[in-house]
């Protein structure tokens, strides 16, 4: 007579990896990783069908604290060698941790391209608008006059929204949230997990050496009320210490108004086929415009990893594999 063997109850300790953490004390990456472990075990996955893919940078570091299967790859190249992992095993859950300079600079081929085709991936990108590991040089997210080693005179480049760039690629998944909140922050890691294709979330993350508060304007515990903007799918954009104030369609534009009327303040739509929305709000910034964090896109279009298997299968099933025949047709020629 057999037994059915019920599958363990994971919890956050079996995630944690006995790697001694090297992050600079009170680095927003720490919080990251407690989401992180935290999130995985609730999904009913077993530990061992999990790989965490990275490029360079701090943030690259994720894959030795986490107890898990992973790739610690080449600047900006995670994305493509998630991809083949996926590719290779679609029954992996596969994460890609990056950073500003790591997705946005050199891998910024590779990041878009992951999104246009909607591999089935989790993309978390932490965005603390500068190069920690390589000393503080500006990033691609940098803010218009951030000094550094590399702009003394600060910069001039116009920095990049990730988001923005995203939504172009027609990413199927797009979110925010910000290292400061965690409960947040877990909450937007599960929606992505669940999704199938390809799952960006941008964090809003601190350097404590080299950007430290960067993101403390619209983030911080005593202005946050009045800066971030909640989305959730179906309820009204309001925000505010007693959510007196609204999101608005102004024309063309979104504008930030005071006590509008319940008529007036926009309901989310992260469903909204064209993307329109949410790239709207991509563009929102402070100080003129409340921060959106939450889920800004959620649809659903053909997965690319599964496309690929299913046209290798046809191509075999029409034609079966002849090795020999392969080396000896099409252009061949003999040297002597």
């Amino acid at each position: 007579m057999s037994t059915v063997t019920e599958a363990p109850v994971l919890t956050r300790k079996d995630f944690a990896s006995p790697v001694a953490i090297r992050w600079c004390p009170g680095c927003g990456d720490y919080s990251i990783l407690t989401a992180v472990q935290g999130v995985l075990p609730t999904l009913g996955i077993p530990k061992e069908k999990f790989v965490i893919v990275s490029g360079i940078g701090c943030s690259s570091r994720f894959p030795y604290y986490m107890n898990t299967y992973g790739f610690h790859t080449i600047h900006g190249r995670a994305p493509g060698v998630a991809t083949g992992v996926k590719l290779a095993n679609p029954d992996l859950q596969v994460w890609v941790i990056t950073g500003d300079g790591d997705a946005l600079s050199i891998g910024g081929n590779h990041f878009i391209h992951a999104l246009r085709r909607n591999v089935d991936l989790k993309i978390i990108l932490f965005n603390n608008r500068i190069y920690g590991l390589t000393k503080g040089q500006y990033s691609p997210t940098s803010a218009v006059g951030t000094v550094s080693p590399s702009t003394p005179f600060g910069s001039i480049d116009q920095p990049l929204s990730p988001l923005s760039l995203a939504l172009g690629a027609e990413a199927t998944f797009v979110a925010r949230t910000s290292d400061n909140d965690v409960k947040h922050m877990t909450e937007v890691f599960q929606a992505a997990a669940a999704h199938k294709g390809t799952a960006l979330v941008e964090v809003l993350q601190n350097c404590v050496i080299f950007a430290d508060d960067v993101h403390e304007p619209y983030y911080g515990r005593a202005v946050k009320q009045d800066h971030l903007v909640y989305l959730k799918h179906g309820e009204p954009m309001r925000y505010g210490k007693e959510q007196e104030k609204g999101l608005v369609l102004n024309g063309l534009n979104l504008e930030a108004k005071t006590n509008p009327a319940d008529s007036e303040v926009l309901v989310h739509d992260s469903k909204e086929s064209t993307g329109s929305l949410a790239f709207m709000l991509s563009r929102l910034s402070h100080p003129e415009y409340p921060v959106p964090v939450g889920i800004f896109r959620d649809v659903q279009r053909p997965v690319f990893n599964e496309g690929i298997r299913e046209q290798v299968e046809t191509a075999k099933q029409k034609s079966p594999g002849d090795l020999k025949k392969l080396f000896n047709s099409g252009s061949t020629w003999v040297v002597d």
